[in-house]
């Protein structure tokens, strides 16, 4: 997946997002256009060109309003993104930039 592909499609409003999470994301107090301003701020931290869903990525990025978000996208179609989730990544999970996993000691 490549992060200026994802773009267009959010620009193109060419994506939907996961029914299965939709509700974990209203939950989480994460909009819609928070989503999308993460996604442009933000880089791809891990492919996941092999999921047997299809190929997936993580996309670490802020919002509109500073905050910042992991964004997991696939392909629905070809021409359609899929955005699986969103959620805050957990410090305890993340080293301080956010983007690297911390290793168990």
């Amino acid at each position: 997946m490549d992060i200026n592909n994802i773009r267009d499609q959010i620009r193109s409003k060419k994506y939907t997002i996961s029914f299965s999470h939709t509700e974990k994301v209203r939950l989480r107090k994460i909009a819609l256009d928070e989503i999308e301003s993460a996604i442009f701020s933000g880089s791809i931290i891990e492919p996941y060109p092999y999921d047997l869903r299809g190929a997936s990525c993580l996309i670490m990025g802020y919002s509109n309003q500073g905050r910042p978000l992991h964004v997991v996208c696939g392909n629905l179609t070809e021409d359609e993104l899929l955005i699986i989730t969103a959620y805050e990544p957990n410090p305890n999970e993340w080293e301080t930039d956010l983007k690297t996993r911390k290793r168990g000691e």
